[in-house]
C-alpha cells in the first residue's frame, strides 16, 4: 500500500493491481530512444482509469 500512497484507488484485499514501481518514467524511456527518434512533444499522464 505504500507504493499506493497519494493515489485514489481502492486498496483492499480483493483488489489486484500492477504497482506504480512496473513502469519506467517516460523521461527515461525517451531518452534511451533519443538517437532514434527526434522528440517533439511530451504527454503527461492526468488520470488512469481502469475498470
Amino acid at each position: 500500500m505504500r507504493d499506493t500512497e497519494g493515489v485514489e484507488c481502492r486498496k483492499d484485499v480483493g483488489v489486484i493491481d500492477e504497482t506504480p514501481k512496473a513502469y519506467k518514467p517516460i523521461e527515461a524511456v525517451m531518452a534511451a530512444q533519443a538517437d532514434l527518434v527526434e522528440i517533439v512533444h511530451t504527454l503527461k499522464q492526468v488520470v488512469c482509469v481502469k475498470g
